[in-house]
């Protein structure tokens, strides 16, 4: 009996490796990335492989980021309940479950989808679980920016799942998502800051402070704002994005400069959240645009 009732509990305790929020977003955008790839509507069972193995994939490469954490996780606010620290289940057992998971999602990628998306997922997760999270994270304040390649990949795959190929548009949604990533993650960065000062981590506000990060999201946000720009100037998108790209990246720059003129962390914890429903509202215009047209 004492089994059977803590079953339901590990079993949460492993989804929650997962990161299940951060998948969500992931696989959102991988899945933006399958429609926009065809004029009409990809096949049904194509896009429900391919979902399912960039989301398996996804959860893996996130177990073995928590795996690899687990004693940072411990001593920082936001990460220190998470199974591992809390002793609720062992590393032998994560490196299984993220094999498995990892393993399982890899082979459906290359059974029932192509060989070209497992390998871009394969490369994806070796970019985020080893490149970033053992390498890049731990050694230099860049670590987001260089590091983001691996978060910016996801349209790429839907891409390539219901193409077979990379083509020019999906390079693009790779580099929006890749423009992102510095402003988003910084922002919570900077409220955030003495829990990666405590756990020894260079994060751009602890090595180059708080002010020079508000600059920098400023600056990045800029960049982003143009690149976003870019699916209309190449008639991959419509009226109908452009205008929302505007309205979006606007509000956003706004956030960027408020931050940057008048920090506070509340105001940094409202446009890391905004910064997320920003890049979901944005593949949502492209997908309506590419449909409305």
């Amino acid at each position: 009996m004492n089994t059977l009732a803590l079953a339901p509990n590990r079993l949460k305790h492993f989804l929650s490796l997962t990161k299940p929020r951060v998948v969500s977003l992931i696989v959102f955008c991988a899945v933006i990335g399958m429609f926009l790839a065809t004029p009409g509507l990809p096949p049904a069972t194509l896009v429900f492989c391919a979902t399912v193995g960039i989301a398996l994939v996804a959860g893996a490469a996130a177990a073995f980021n928590c795996l690899v954490e687990q004693k940072l996780d411990a001593l920082m606010t936001r990460t220190r309940r998470r199974p591992l620290p809390q002793g609720e289940l062992t590393s032998f057992a994560t490196i299984v479950f993220a094999g498995i998971v990892g393993g399982i999602g890899l082979l459906i990628l290359y059974r029932y989808v192509n060989a070209l998306t497992m390998w871009l997922t394969l490369a994806t997760f070796v970019g985020y679980a080893i490149v970033y999270t053992v390498i890049l994270k731990p050694a230099t304040p860049q670590n987001i920016v260089i590091g983001g390649a691996s978060g910016a990949m996801p349209p790429v795959l839907g891409w390539a799942a219901v193409t077979g190929e990379v083509g020019p548009e999906a390079l693009i949604l790779f580099l929006i998502i890749f423009t992102w990533t510095p402003p988003h993650f910084w922002a919570l960065a900077l409220y955030r800051v003495k829990d990666y000062a405590k756990a020894g981590l260079p994060m751009l506000p602890v090595t180059h402070g708080p002010r020079y990060t508000q600059l920098q999201i400023v600056l990045y946000t800029c960049v982003l704002f143009a690149v976003t720009m870019l699916p209309y100037a190449i008639r991959m998108s419509g009226v109908l994005y452009l205008l929302s790209a505007i309205v979006l990246s606007g509000t956003f720059l706004a956030y960027a400069v408020r931050l940057y003129r008048d920090y506070s962390d509340a105001l940094a914890r409202k446009t890391f959240k905004y910064s997320i429903y920003y890049l979901a509202a944005l593949f949502s215009a492209l997908l309506i645009d590419h449909f409305w047209r």
